[in-house]
């Protein structure tokens, strides 16, 4: 890639490097919310690892006039972006830390350039939201889904501080409710319902099996939106993978219980 396509990219998503281990870590953040998320994982990170910090085109402080409704109206969109970081910077070998639906976007962008990727630490993952039974649990039904997404069209702050707390978990600070809830507020509503779309709507099941990096599930034991079958299921499908299910509640590990993130990590890193 040439260096004023890298620069452009760069600027499109907002791309921060910080750290200076002799490795590379990407940290890919979930629907809603942007690179902030992982600030209190960062400090585990930072000393081993470079970190490679961005946000998808259409949130956080990304570059809004590249926003490309059709190209992001599937998660192959955000996982060309993610690719499209990778190739700026010239990565490969990286340590892939994907955040809820960025577990599924990195999943499909390692089937397309397994090269990249050395190893991917899926936090809170779900190829399919959806209930599909007798066979899979997703948690949701469609039409609930549908539902949720009416109450973001109607009331946009209703929607965040309804959602915000479910997806936290309860027992859990304060202070990381309205971090989240403040998030999914401050994201444009143009930009944040297609991806909420592509996130919830999809079903990216049969990418699993492309998936050829080694992939460590990280599962919260309660977890509204993925729950303990899910991670069992990505388990046994994922060609090279391992489950471990934090005992804690809510969908953001890396922010609730980054100690016990960074643990399973190091146990599943020294393990390869």
């Amino acid at each position: 890639m040439n260096s004023d396509n890298a620069a452009r990219i760069v600027k499109r998503n907002n791309v921060k490097v910080v750290g200076d281990g002799s490795r590379v870590a990407m940290m890919a953040h979930g629907f809603g919310c942007d690179q902030t998320m992982w600030r209190f994982l960062m400090p585990l990170l930072e000393q081993e690892f470079r970190l490679v910090l961005f946000d998808y085109t259409g949130c956080g402080q990304s570059d809004p006039n590249c926003y490309d409704r059709d190209k992001y109206h599937t998660l192959h969109g955000y996982a060309q972006d993610l690719i499209d970081v990778c190739d700026a910077l010239s990565l490969e070998s990286v340590v892939l830390f994907g955040h809820s639906v960025s577990s599924t976007i990195g999943i499909i962008a390692a089937s397309q350039r397994p090269e990249m990727f050395a190893e991917m630490v899926l936090i809170c993952p779900s190829p399919c939201f959806l209930n599909y039974p007798p066979d899979y649990h997703g948690g949701f039904e469609k039409a609930d889904l549908e539902e949720l997404l009416n109450l973001m069209d109607k009331n946009h702050v209703g929607w965040a501080n309804y959602l915000a707390p479910l997806v936290i978990g309860e027992n859990n600070p304060e202070e990381m409710t309205v971090m989240l809830a403040d998030s999914f507020c401050s994201t444009d509503p143009m930009f944040l319902k297609p991806f909420a779309k592509a996130t919830f709507f999809s079903d990216h099941r049969a990418d699993l099996a492309a998936c050829g990096v080694p992939c460590l599930i990280l599962q919260s034991g309660h977890d509204s939106l993925a729950n303990q079958g899910i991670g069992e299921y990505m388990a046994e499908h994922l060609p090279v993978a391992s489950l471990n299910v934090i005992d804690a509640s809510g969908h953001c590990l890396h922010m609730t219980h980054p100690q016990q993130v960074m643990a399973a990590f190091r146990q599943f890193s020294r393990v390869l």
